[in-house]
């Protein structure tokens, strides 16, 4: 299998240089034609994003600048506008753009949370909804949010960075339920790169080892026409990881049994791996709940029980 993007149109954001950069070079190599997102001044692309373009050029491949900013809806629709104009459609969103503000948590103030909130998740949100109506027109689009190890697992003094990020793992997964039947898959690289973080952790060696075109590799997999459908994927150094929501099967308490004493003495139940299972959206949780309290209390409901006991 030789994945190829020839007759794709894709919107890269952030891409005037790391990761960004990375993308768009890697799905123009493999015939995509890219629109090239980086916040300049005034609205202007950047000279960063200008010198992305003039490199796919360079290579044969076609591309456009674009300097929106993707915190304004009037702006991203403009660019999906330019997009249409260049090229009549667009089949991929790389949302990658984004910015650091970090401070810890007792010193971080409402200016720093929204800016951070207000670029990673609402420009995810912008890009991803102003490009919608015509994936679902041409039943086709794929769209690639970025999440991070700081949201899924927490780093301090990033707690504006980390709820923004989380938060696109949240969208992403009502973005899959809504866009399955038009063709419209959504996933999330984890990105596991040379930053300050890491600089700070490592050797110069070990971090000699990390590349944006091995991030890139994992992200042209989740664009391309057989992606699979509400993954996160971890991708850094030459390694590759799934992360996983699992819920445990959990306890049913009889009313007499509901305490909040009972439910901290029941933690060893209520955390056990057996019977646990990834949940593919909110109603199926509350299904689970359901048929496990019933079955607890000898109460048939046929097909709203839900999968494995025990």
């Amino acid at each position: 299998m030789n994945i190829r993007f020839d007759g794709r149109v894709a919107v890269v954001t952030g891409a005037g240089q790391g990761l960004g950069q990375s993308h768009a070079l890697g799905l123009a190599a493999r015939g995509a034609k890219v629109v090239v997102n980086d916040l300049g001044v005034d609205g202007a692309p950047s000279a960063s994003a200008l010198e992305t373009v003039s490199m796919i050029e360079a290579r044969g491949g076609e591309a456009i600048a674009n300097g929106a900013n993707v915190a304004d809806y009037a702006q991203v629709e403009a660019m999906i506008g330019e997009a249409l104009a260049a090229w009549g459609r667009v089949d991929i969103v790389v949302n990658n753009a984004g910015i650091l503000r970090d401070q810890s948590f007792a010193k971080m103030d409402d200016v720093k949370f929204s800016q951070v909130i207000d670029v990673h998740l609402k420009g995810a949100f912008n890009c991803s909804r102003a490009a919608w109506p015509y994936m679902r027109g041409q039943n086709y689009g794929r769209i690639v949010m970025t999440t991070s190890s700081s949201g899924l697992y927490g780093n301090f003094g990033q707690a504006n960075y980390a709820a923004a990020k989380l938060g696109q793992i949240g969208l992403m997964n009502t973005m899959v339920i809504e866009g399955e039947k038009y063709g419209i898959r959504v996933n999330c690289i984890s990105p596991i790169a040379k930053t300050a973080m890491t600089e700070g952790l490592m050797e110069s060696e070990a971090l000699d080892l990390f590349h944006p075109d091995d991030v890139t590799t994992g992200v042209l997999a989740l664009c391309s026409e057989d992606a699979p459908n509400r993954m996160i994927l971890s991708a850094g150094a030459g390694c590759f990881a799934a992360t996983r929501l699992y819920e445990t099967q959990g306890i049913y308490l009889d009313y007499e049994q509901r305490s909040p004493e009972t439910v901290l003495a029941s933690l060893p139940e209520i955390l056990s791996d057996k019977g646990q299972a990834e949940i593919a959206n909110g109603p199926m949780q509350t299904l689970k709940f359901v048929g496990l309290a019933a079955d607890a209390q000898g109460i048939e409901l046929g097909s709203a029980s839900w999968g494995p006991k025990g």
